[in-house]
């Protein structure tokens, strides 16, 4: 074996090992509630705007992008446009490819950051529901102009509206890319980690991604991707396309 493919097969089974490391699982586990508690995520940005993304699934979007080489990548939830303008970068330095994005209320001071910034030359942004048959119409629209399209899912975090996203935009996304659902970690965390969100526990992505999966084979968890994390707010919630 090449040192190349030695070094894959290390990595390999480095992480088919990690769900079976009992200590290093509990910490994970422990630093995701703490961590989501204290709103972590909210203290990193991607040149110059907030992205409200933890490191760990940034760097899985990353390998993602770079793999599935995609021509359209579909967000829902735009917030600071942290998220656009960072797979907007990924697609630059791969030379090609857009990024839309969807959110029922693009702030405007938010809108005149995410404009003015380099990256915006791949972006295009839609303000309205994400849910809206009309919207998921449009949008549909736009993706079957492109060849390899990858959505995710990252607005409203309850079970109803998540689910919808994911009937929806299902379709769009193309064999052997990647439908990603975010906050699916709300399952896993305390019912008042974030007082006055509407979404907690048996109401949240997670749940919407088990009863999404019921009915479609055509989408699966790549369980490599959490067992490589182990610290996402995406658990269970990076499905890939099989067909």
């Amino acid at each position: 074996m090449n040192p190349i493919e030695q070094f894959k097969e290390e990595c390999r089974q480095r992480i088919a090992a990690n769900p079976h490391n009992a200590e290093m699982v509990k910490a994970a586990n422990d630093f995701n509630v703490a961590s989501n508690s204290a709103q972590y995520s909210y203290n990193f940005t991607w040149m110059g705007r907030p992205i409200i993304q933890y490191p760990q699934d940034m760097i899985a979007m990353q390998e993602i992008i770079w793999r599935v080489q995609p021509d359209l990548i579909i967000e829902t939830g735009i917030a600071h446009g942290g998220s656009l303008i960072y797979y907007a970068s990924i697609l630059e330095l791969i030379g090609k490819g857009k990024v839309l994005g969807i959110d029922i209320d693009i702030r405007a001071h938010n809108r005149i950051e995410i404009e003015k910034h380099p990256m915006f030359k791949r972006i295009e942004m839609i303000q309205g529901s994400s849910v809206d048959p009309e919207i998921i119409g449009k949008v549909g629209d736009i993706a079957k102009q492109y060849k390899t399209v990858m959505v995710s899912l990252d607005s409203n975090h309850t079970h109803e509206h998540v689910l919808k996203e994911l009937k929806g935009y299902a379709p769009m996304v193309t064999p052997g890319s990647y439908l990603v659902c975010f906050d699916t970690i709300v399952e896993h965390l305390p019912d008042d980690y974030l007082p006055g969100r509407p979404w907690k526990q048996g109401d949240n992505p997670k749940t919407a991604v088990k009863e999404f999966l019921k009915g479609n084979d055509s989408f699966e968890v790549d369980v490599d991707i959490d067992n490589k994390l182990l610290i996402s707010v995406a658990p269970g919630g990076y499905l890939k396309k099989i067909k």
